[in-house]
Parts: C-alpha cells; structure tokens; sequence
C-alpha cells in the first residue's frame, strides 16, 4: 500500500465515526489504509486536534474526508502538510473567520432547518422525533431510529468556532452533494463546493449518504487519492 494515499474519515455532529464502518469495509477491501477519527465533538479545535493526531500518525500522504460538521474539521485541520486531498461529503465549507453558525445563517430561508434542539449545559441534540426525516430518510427505520437515540452530545462552541485557515484555499477538493438532504439544503451545499473550487458530484441521498450510498462516497474518495497518491 506504500504507494497509495491513506484515508482519513471525520464524522460530523450527533453521530461518532462507526457511521463510517460501510466505507471503511469498501476502501479497506481495494487495499487502502484508512483510519477513522473519533472527534470529541465538543469544539472545533479539540476536533482539528483529534483529527491531526490520526494525521500524522500516516506514512502515505493523507486524503482527508469530512461529512457534515465533519467538513469545519478537514477544514482547519487539512493544512496539516501530510494532508494532500479533502473530500467533503454533505459537509459544512468553511472559510478562515467563519464558522458553522455563519453558514447557517446563510442557508436559504424557504426550507425547514435542522431541527436542533436549545443546547442543554452547551451540548445540542437533535430532535428524536424528527431525526429520520431530517439525517437519515433513506436509511431502514430501525437504523435510523438507533441513530436517533444513540446521538452523540455536540458542544455549541463546536458551531461557533471559526476557522483560522482554509485548507482548500491551497488544497486540492471533490465534494459529494446529496440532492435529497434536509440537514444542509441542496442550495447551500452548491455554494460551499462552488466557492471552494471543488470537483463534484450530485447523488440522490440524504444526509446519511456515507451509509445509505458507501459505494458513492468511497468512490469520489478514491477519485481524490487517484491524485493524491504518491509518485
């Protein structure tokens, strides 16, 4: 494998990087090293911190792939050196001084939001009921409602963190839309992929595309380590 990429997943808010096990299987079957962070979730920088440690421990250079939240993450953590491609999957695309809670300001005011519950002692949850709808409509009701009751906590300072530095301001960037979301309007995700200059891809999927669609996310992932890999 030593003249490959390594891939590196971040998963986003309320979930943990299980999630990823579908692509992980299909990426790890074609021979690729693949590691998975498991992000505290409670701020940016702890999360960018978690995410270089997983980084710098590759000895290939590193396709770094974000999913929703995720995206903040390979965002401020990509201009790690070792980082050579990023990969956003249904993810937030930050710039440098703006923040989650910015881009959500920005989404399109004629859809239904996140149904994101008032944070509890600075952590937010979604909200049971409507978590399938929103995350996960495309996915079997009994996984989508284990996911629903087994979120993980998100820190509210994780959304209001701004990005010090852009990666893809000077990394290259593919970026997966899924059509069908209700978590990051369609819209939005156009407008962060356009301004990042990413190479893209449209799927019918949800926001749980990297589990309902693993065949889609892996292979725009290995589009990205085709050019990544070493020479």
């Amino acid at each position: 494998m030593a003249d490959r990429a390594a891939i590196v997943l971040v998963h986003g808010g309320f979930v943990d990087g299980s999630g990823w096990r579908p692509v992980y299987d299909l990426l790890t079957r074609d021979g690729y090293r693949v590691a998975v962070v498991q992000n505290p979730t409670l701020s940016l920088q702890g999360d960018a911190a978690a995410a270089r440690l997983i980084i710098d421990a590759q000895d290939s250079p590193v396709v770094l792939v974000g999913h929703s939240y995720g995206g903040a993450v390979i965002t401020e953590a990509g201009t790690s050196p070792n980082v050579a491609a990023l990969v956003y999957i249904a993810a937030f695309v930050p710039d440098a001084g703006e923040s989650v809670n910015t881009l959500l300001g920005g989404f399109p005011t004629d859809v239904p939001g996140p149904p994101i519950l008032p944070p509890k002692d600075g952590l937010l949850f979604l909200d049971r009921d409507n978590f399938p709808a929103a995350f996960a409509d495309d996915l079997a009701a009994d996984l989508a409602a284990f996911m629903a009751d087994s979120q993980v906590p998100w820190g509210a300072d994780a959304l209001g963190q701004p990005v010090t530095e852009a990666a893809w301001r000077t990394k290259r960037s593919w970026y997966l839309i899924t059509t069908d979301d209700k978590m990051i309007p369609p819209p939005a995700q156009r407008t962060m992929a356009g301004r990042a200059g990413a190479t893209t891809v449209e799927a019918a999927g949800s926001h749980s595309i990297y589990v309902s669609q693993p065949a889609a996310v892996a292979d725009l992932i290995k589009q990205a380590a085709a050019s990544a890999a070493p020479q």
